[in-house]
């Protein structure tokens, strides 16, 4: 099975969102969302932010999507002129030891991306690596993959999932490259920075 470039799917779907770049800021008790500054800076290119919006992304997000409860998410999409791309996903659940187990199933669902991904397209290598923890509110733990088909090169992504009380959010960067391309501390702070707009 031929798999689509996540970074582009993630592209295509945040340019149909919207063009404009509406303001993610929310009312009281709502968890805010990034703003499109607040991701790591994109040489030659701005971001920009579509609206949150209830529900999952479509396409799901890369590595995580399956994991995510579809009633409870809320999500917004990122976008550059060029090639990167990024989302993030929010979910409020009822108690602290709910959430405490999504951020643990997201958590997971990047650690076995990459031989998930070998083992549904024998044609594409995969690698995983642990960035390391944030410390934030609850904690936040940041993740990468790389992708590689010979045909058609390689994409690196990022992800980060956080937590602050009852609430998650996960993060996903993405953009054609490997991990050298990868603006890792940059995305721990854009990971600082989303859990700390959770309250």
């Amino acid at each position: 099975m031929r798999r689509r470039r996540p970074a582009f799917a993630l592209l295509a779907a945040a340019a149909a969102v919207v063009v404009a770049a509406p303001t993610a800021s929310a009312a009281p008790g709502v968890p805010a969302f990034l703003d499109p500054a607040e991701l790591p800076p994109r040489a030659g290119a701005a971001w920009h932010g579509g609206a949150v919006t209830s529900g999952v992304p479509d396409p799901l997000p890369f590595c995580v999507g399956e994991a995510l409860p579809g009633a409870t998410s809320r999500h917004r999409a990122f976008w550059t002129d060029l090639d990167t791309s990024a989302v993030q996903v929010t979910v409020v659940e009822r108690d602290a030891s709910r959430a405490e187990a999504l951020a643990g199933l997201l958590d997971k669902a990047v650690k076995d991306c990459a031989g998930k991904v070998e083992q549904e397209d024998p044609g594409t290598r995969a690698t995983w690596r642990d960035l390391g923890r944030v410390q934030v509110a609850d904690g936040a733990h940041v993740q990468g993959v790389q992708t590689t088909r010979a045909e058609t090169g390689s994409d690196v992504h990022l992800f980060s999932v956080g937590r602050d009380g009852r609430t998650v959010t996960v993060v996903h960067w993405g953009q054609m490259g490997t991990f050298k391309d990868a603006p890792v501390s940059g995305f721990r702070n854009t990971t600082r920075t989303a859990v700390n707009k959770l309250y």
